[in-house]
C-alpha cells in the first residue's frame, strides 16, 4: 500500500466540493475546512462573515498510485468557475474564492503549469485561482462534514450541487470511484 497524500482546494461552498471529490476514486477522505487566512481556530459563523482571511477549503486525502496530483487539479477545475473573483453562484465573499493551498513545490509548480495550459488552451479566459502554500487547515465543524451525503434535499444542496457532479461524471468518468457510476 503506498503512502497517501493531501492536496487543499477552495472552490465556492465546501460542501459542493466535498461532494464532488468523495466521489473520485483514489480519494480516501474529503474534509471540510477553512485555511489561507489569519484568524486561529475559526467557526462557521467567522469564516461567512468574512472577517478572518480563510477560504471554505477541502482537503482531500489521496492514495498518488490510484490517482495523481493532476487528475485531482483536473476535477478541481471542472467543479467550479475559476475565473470568478470571490464568487461561485450564489456564494459571495472571499471566503467563495477559488484557491489552490499546496502542500510542497510540486504541487505548485503542477498547479502553475495547469492554469497555463488551460489558458493556453482558450478553456478559460482570466484565471483568477489564488495558489498559495498551504499554512494550517481547520477541520470545519462536524455538521459540515459529508453534508451533501447527510442532507441530499436540503434546498440548496439540491439546486447547487447535482450540476456539479453532473459535470464532473460527463467529463470525468474514468476518475470516478466504482461506487460513485451508479
Amino acid at each position: 500500500m503506498s503512502e497517501t497524500k493531501n492536496a487543499t482546494f477552495g472552490g465556492g461552498c465546501f460542501w459542493c466540493v466535498e461532494a464532488a471529490f468523495e466521489r473520485v476514486r483514489g480519494v480516501e477522505s474529503a474534509v471540510s475546512g477553512y485555511a489561507g487566512g489569519t484568524t486561529e481556530d475559526p467557526s462557521y459563523e467567522a469564516v461567512c462573515r468574512g472577517t478572518t482571511g480563510h477560504a471554505e477549503v477541502v482537503q482531500v486525502t489521496y492514495d498518488p498510485e490510484k490517482i495523481s496530483y493532476r487528475d485531482l487539479l483536473e476535477v478541481f477545475f471542472t467543479i467550479h468557475d475559476p475565473t470568478t473573483e470571490n464568487r461561485q453562484g450564489p456564494d459571495v465573499g472571499s471566503q467563495y474564492r477559488s484557491i489552490v493551498l499546496t502542500h510542497d513545490e510540486e504541487q505548485r509548480e503542477a498547479v502553475e503549469e495547469y492554469v497555463d495550459e488551460l489558458e493556453s488552451r482558450g478553456e478559460y479566459d482570466g484565471i483568477v485561482t489564488e495558489v498559495e502554500p498551504l499554512d494550517t487547515f481547520w477541520t470545519a465543524e462536524d455538521k459540515h462534514q459529508d453534508y451533501f451525503a447527510k442532507h441530499p434535499n436540503q434546498p440548496y444542496c439540491q439546486m447547487q450541487i447535482p450540476p456539479k457532479l453532473e459535470k464532473l461524471a460527463s467529463k470525468h468518468h474514468d476518475k470516478l470511484a466504482p461506487e460513485a457510476e451508479h
